[in-house]
């Protein structure tokens, strides 16, 4: 309810102040209402998801200062109706500094499908990756300055007063997935959350450099890591032999650099992103409160190419823990590949796409096929399915899946209509 208070207030203001300026451009209004409707493949064929939306931006801008507001609402079936607010800020304009205050998406990398250095705003993970990556994306309070060295050169500032983390799926979803534990552990929340205060701040840098030849960012941020630690105490009753496990989940402090670019290569677009996290938490059971710190990297390189009317892109990612002990809960490498096939046809009415990932460590996979009709500019038709593959063949009671196969049962066919205003 505050939220919808200041979008009121600050609507007011910035119609108040287009009027009684001339030259101040005139508010716009646009978004789009949107029926997402899934079907899993598998007997009962029960709906995956079943859901109406409706999406508002609002935008009034001139040479000083602009508005920008984002609010949404989500109306699932037998569920109550979900009004949030994606974005809302101001920004303010000189001739070398841009400034943006308030609530915003911050989008750094250049990865298609996975977040290498695109670790600033926290992610919704409810329904796993099959929202599009601006719905994924939530909007976290911030500051943002942008300084312009020149036409080629600049610097970006971020400062997130308060962290938030990265929703998963909750109980109940069909996305939900727990470790395994020998018995119910118990969990102590009273360090889940970070307080509000000045020294909890997060901090990122990026500087840029774009030029003809080139498109370089190199990064740099001191945050708290969205996975929290798992500290976890056993005990076992000496009268009965009964074991207990308690479990306090953390989010811990950590520094991280990285940078990405892109180039043309003989008529190929290369890409390449990296980030190295310096002592993240990592899961050992055979150590003291069952965690271990370890500096990680995470790195992708990516080709794209454009013939015609066909777009093609694949991607190699890994993910690499340093300094591994045999004991950690998770692979001291992961390796996994991306494939996108797009093309566009009937004058660019229809277009067609494949998006795959491929496990290459677990074995297991990740495809969307999908098709978008678009008769009329406003009206989109979209029509796809998610498919899930689990083909690891060595794995034993307690062993963990991969990402993508332990959704195997997830299969679905889904439609996307959707209306532009």
């Amino acid at each position: 309810m505050k939220y919808l208070f200041l979008f009121i207030f600050s609507i007011s203001f910035f119609i108040g102040t287009a009027q009684e300026n001339e030259e101040s451009n005139k508010i716009e209004f646009n978004g789009f209402v949107r029926n997402y409707m899934g079907v899993f493949t598998q007997s009962p064929n029960d709906f995956s998801i079943f859901q109406n939306t409706v999406n508002l931006e609002i935008k009034q801008q001139n040479d000083k200062i602009g508005f920008y507001a984002n609010p949404y609402l989500y109306h699932y079936a037998n569920k109550p109706i979900e009004w949030r607010l994606r974005e809302m800020y101001v920004d303010f304009f000189t001739n070398k500094m841009d400034i943006r205050i308030g609530k915003q998406q911050i989008i750094w990398g250049q990865a298609d499908g996975v977040f290498i250095t695109d670790i600033v705003t926290p992610k919704d993970l409810s329904e796993f990756l099959l929202r599009d990556f601006n719905e994924i994306r939530t909007g976290i309070n911030a500051v943002k300055a942008n300084y312009y060295f020149n036409d080629e050169n600049s610097l970006e500032l971020v400062w997130i007063p308060q962290f938030t983390s990265t929703k998963p799926p909750g109980p109940g979803s069909n996305w939900y997935f727990t470790l395994p534990f020998p018995v119910k552990p118990t969990f102590h929340l009273e360090k889940k959350n970070i307080p509000l205060r000045l020294e909890n701040g997060e901090f990122f840098a990026r500087y840029s450099l774009n030029n003809s030849w080139i498109d370089l960012q190199l990064m740099g941020g001191y945050t708290w890591d969205d996975d929290p630690a798992l500290h976890m105490m056993r005990t076992k009753d000496t009268m009965t032999g009964v074991l207990k496990i308690d479990i306090t989940p953390e989010h811990h402090r950590m520094a991280l650099f990285g940078g990405s670019f892109s180039t043309d290569v003989a008529g190929f677009i290369l890409r390449g992103e990296s980030a190295y996290y310096l002592d993240k938490y990592f899961q050992n059971p055979f150590v003291k409160e069952a965690v271990v710190q370890k500096d990680y990297l995470n790195y992708v390189v990516g080709l794209d190419k454009t013939i015609g009317d066909w777009r093609l892109s694949a991607q190699f990612i890994q993910k690499r823990i340093l300094d591994y002990d045999e004991d950690i809960f998770f692979n001291e490498v992961e390796n996994l590949a991306t494939l996108l096939v797009s093309k566009s046809m009937f004058r660019e009415k229809l277009r067609v796409e494949w998006f795959t990932y491929f496990g290459i460590t677990h074995i297991d996979a990740f495809s969307r096929l999908r098709a978008f009709y678009m008769p009329y500019d406003q009206v989109s038709i979209e029509m796809g399915t998610n498919l899930f593959v689990n083909s690891e063949f060595d794995l034993k009671p307690g062993d963990v899946p991969g990402l993508f196969g332990r959704y195997d049962k997830n299969d679905m066919i889904y439609t996307r209509v959707k209306y532009s205003f």
